[in-house]
Parts: structure tokens; sequence; C-alpha cells
């Protein structure tokens, strides 16, 4: 037995208790989605403590139009990179890997070193770019290098605060994701008025934070304090931020479950539109949205959209484990080793 979490577990009960209602907490990181899982930490809870899973999957998140316009350009001749998990992820023509079968140079790689090397051989390109401020240290870099990108990144915070705005589900508290905070650091969560804790990744880590919301919560307290002090400084890495504001600016951004979200959106500065996809392809990128037509069928059976905001669990939709499997994803929720789907499909027992 591990003392430590025997402890951590009898002071979480304790004090659900003494708040005598039901507390909703949302992790709102694809890893800490995954710990919660693999280690069974839902069924540990007591009664009135409820854990979600928020939007913290990237794969998931990004935009149903950014996947059919990436698709458009492989299917369209110009060679595609980008990370493994979004090659199989459907869209209106199809997945990455689909277009691969028919042709289409299309390449998955685990870094963007590798995507540089790639271009080597293939000068026309392009590297699907997504991920929150985690990744696009990465990314930024390598534009500066003459990478070609289309660029999905986002910024995290705006969508924990779009949660809170809708007010479509009651949220008492935040696990804050460790590997963002690592790069932001601690300060702009203050904004959101929340209880927050910023959380490592250990099972350990996961229900001391949950212990942490527990007393903000029975205190009356709206804060955000930092579980995760091994990895997450006060100011984050300055040096990470500056690479991703030297390449990027802020824009608008589009996120699947949520729709345009303001000022979350990571778009290439003018300065280097030589290597914005958006811009170079343009014309097949729009020639792609003529041809497609509204999924009616994506949109009325799967209930991604709603799992990102917390407001379904994946048994809640009629598609899991039945017509999507991780074998057969119809959407991105069952794609990604972050997703809520997958990982409910693989850590069920």
């Amino acid at each position: 037995m591990n003392t430590k979490i025997d402890k951590l577990l009898d002071k979480i009960k304790e004090t659900a208790f003494s708040i005598k209602k039901d507390i909703n907490l949302m992790e709102v990181c694809g890893t800490h989605t995954q710990a919660v899982a693999r280690h069974g930490l839902k069924r540990l809870m007591p009664k009135n403590v409820h854990l979600t899973t928020g939007p913290g999957c990237p794969v998931c998140v990004t935009a149903q139009e950014d996947i059919d316009a990436i698709i458009s350009l492989a299917l369209a001749g110009i060679p595609v990179a980008t990370y493994g998990d979004m090659l199989r992820v459907p869209g209106f023509f199809g997945s990455l890997d689909e277009a691969r079968s028919k042709g289409a140079k299309v390449f998955d790689v685990y870094s963007t070193e590798d995507a540089l090397a790639l271009q080597k051989n293939y000068p026309d390109l392009v590297f699907f770019g997504l991920g929150f401020e985690t990744t696009t240290p990465m990314t930024a870099y390598a534009i500066k290098k003459g990478l070609m990108v289309y660029s999905t990144h986002k910024l995290f915070l705006p969508a924990m605060s779009a949660l809170l705005e809708m007010g479509e589900l009651k949220i008492d508290g935040f696990l804050s994701p460790g590997h963002v905070s690592a790069v932001i650091g601690v300060e702009p969560y203050k904004e959101m008025k929340v209880s927050q804790v910023i959380a490592g990744f250990t099972a350990e880590d996961v229900l001391a934070a949950i212990y942490m919301l527990l007393k903000q919560i029975k205190d009356g307290r709206r804060e955000v304090e930092n579980e995760y002090l091994r990895a997450v400084k006060e100011k984050g890495n300055p040096a990470a931020r500056k690479e991703i504001f030297d390449v990027f600016g802020i824009e608008d951004g589009n996120w699947r479950g949520f729709g345009i979200i303001p000022k979350s959106g990571l778009e290439i500065k003018k300065k280097y539109k030589d290597q914005d996809a958006k811009i170079k392809y343009k014309k097949i990128i729009e020639n792609s949205k003529i041809q497609k037509l509204k999924d009616l069928r994506m949109k009325d059976m799967c209930r991604c959209g709603e799992i990102i905001r917390g407001l379904k669990n994946p048994k809640d939709c009629p598609m899991f484990k039945k017509a999507c499997t991780p074998e057969k994803p119809f959407g991105p929720c069952m794609v990604s080793m972050e997703g809520a789907c997958n990982v409910e499909y693989r850590y069920e027992k």
C-alpha cells in the first residue's frame, strides 16, 4: 500500500464530507486524463466529487475546417508532415492516412526537426502545426529555419475562460495543465476567478491537487496554487514564450466543440508570410471549402464536441465502442491517445 496516497484519499474524503454538496472538478490536460483513468481515480472519489474531462487534447480540439484544409493540400499533391495521431482523424475528404493510401505524400514525424530534414528532399513540404504553448516554440524555431507551416496552434487559457463564460457546466475548480504551465507560469491563471491547482502527472500529484482544490472550495477561496513546483515556476519559461511571439501573433482561434474563441489562435506573422501555408496555398484551401458540404452525419452522431466541453462522457455517445473504436475511429476523441474516448476505451476496466 502507498501510505502517502492512502493519507491523501482520507483527507479528500474528510474534506468532501465537510463540504456537503456536489463538487465538479475538471482536468484540462490530456496527460491528466490518462493519469486519472490509468489509476482509476474517479472510482476512488467520494460520491459528491465528480471528475470531468475538458479540452486538453490538441488533436481533439483542432477544427474540422483545418483538418479538411490540410487533407485537401495533400490530395492536391503537396507533401504534408504532422504528428502521428493527426493522420487518422477523419474529415470530409477522408483522413491523411487515407490520402497517403491514394498516393499522397504524407509523413508522420516526432518533431519539427524531422520535418526540417524531410524538407531537404521535399522543398514544398507543409508541416501541420498543432498544440498549445508546449509545442508551439518548436514550430516557431522551425519557421525561422524556413519550414512551411499550416498553423492551428492555440493558447490554452482562453478555452478555460470560455468554459466558465458559457456556463453550460458548473465548474467548481480546475486541475490546470502542468506542461502548458511550465511555459506560461502561474501568473496568467490569476485572472480567472475560480479555484485552480496546477498539477503534476503521477497519481500522488493528481490526488494532492484534488485535495488542494477541495480545501479552497471549503474555505471559499478562488485562487491558483501550484502543486507541480518541481517543474512549474512562477514566471514559467520566458525564453520559450519569446520564441513563440517572435513568430506568431494572437488572433481569434477556431476550436472543435467551441467554435471561435477570441484571442486564442496563433497565426504566423507577416514577417514570415513566405512560410505560411495558409497564404501560399490560399486558392487550394478556398476551393476545398466550395467543394465541401456539411457532414450532417458527423454532426448528429459524434459527441466529441460535447465531450470536449465536459457536457457528456464517452459512454454517452451512441457510437462509443460500436461504430467508433481506436481501430476505426469516427471522431478525434477516439483517435488521439489523449482523447477522452480513446482513454476511456483503453482504461475502462
